[in-house]
């Protein structure tokens, strides 16, 4: 069996065991080196509600992915997706490359639906909400949107047209970048100034996860933070002005018990002030 066949078959399983691997160490880098929470009572609470989603993600998720899996199949087998139509495709460097930056920016188009649209806001806000963000923020996310997010997906695949390869090593890097991205660590600013030319810190994605607009529609980029660049979506705040949260739902009440979370996106929906 080619390692081609092995990830076509096994593709789901791949996924979350990479997954669980990178969200676990960085888990415990934070436990170990973080002073964001020095209560580790406190810090196990906040884990631990957040990482109940992974029980109402995971079977969405595996489920849909068989569908993710079928288009696959069926976009390679009638050489249907955009690659198709880059000169030079058949070079594997353009090919890897060039799917990556096309799914990519479905990601990026992708969260500002999710902020610009009401009733998909809703769902999308319970992840915003954490008062707290670190390594568990990256799994606070409403089963609504993990169906939503994943059905996306199946459209970007089926428009795109990419292997199962580039499938996983995008996923892989989203799922890296995306942890990462959360973590209470950040980077020095001159590095950061650097990395951040092309891809999305933590210092940049905390940003977007200010409680006040006009941060929270600051740096939408999933990997690449060209795209907040290009689209005007670009910002920046010192970590000293970040206040995690979305200004709605400042109630530890609602925003730390997991049943009241679930409850969000099914109340009246109140916007952001700007």
């Amino acid at each position: 069996m080619t390692i081609t066949q092995f990830l076509d078959r096994h593709q789901d399983a791949v996924q979350v065991v990479l997954y669980a691997f990178i969200i676990c160490s960085l888990w415990l880098v934070e436990v170990c080196f973080s002073s964001g929470i020095t209560s580790v009572k406190k810090r196990w609470q906040h884990n631990k509600t957040n990482l109940l989603f992974i029980f109402t993600a995971l079977p969405i998720q595996l489920l849909l992915t068989t569908i993710v899996l079928i288009i696959v199949g069926w976009t390679n087998a009638h050489h249907w997706g955009l690659i198709n139509y880059i000169p030079g495709h058949h070079n594997k460097w353009v090919y890897y490359i060039s799917l990556f930056m096309l799914l990519d920016l479905c990601e990026y188009i992708y969260h500002v639906v999710m902020h610009k649209i009401d009733p998909l806001w809703k769902f999308h806000l319970v992840h915003h909400s954490d008062l707290h963000v670190d390594v568990s923020t990256t799994v606070r996310e409403h089963p609504g949107e993990t169906c939503v997010r994943t059905c996306c997906l199946m459209l970007w695949v089926f428009i795109c047209g990419p292997a199962v390869g580039v499938l996983v090593l995008r996923q892989t890097f989203q799922s890296l970048f995306n942890i990462l991205a959360h973590t209470e660590f950040r980077l020095p600013k001159k590095v950061n100034k650097v990395v951040g030319l092309i891809f999305i810190t933590p210092n940049l994605h905390h940003v977007h996860h200010h409680y006040q607009l006009p941060h929270t529609d600051r740096n939408y980029g999933d990997v690449l933070s060209i795209w907040d660049r290009l689209f005007g979506t670009f910002g920046e705040l010192e970590q000293e002005n970040t206040r995690f949260g979305i200004d709605t739902h400042m109630d530890k009440d609602v925003t730390g018990r997991f049943v009241n979370i679930i409850k969000i996106p099914f109340q009246k929906l109140e916007r952001p002030q700007k």
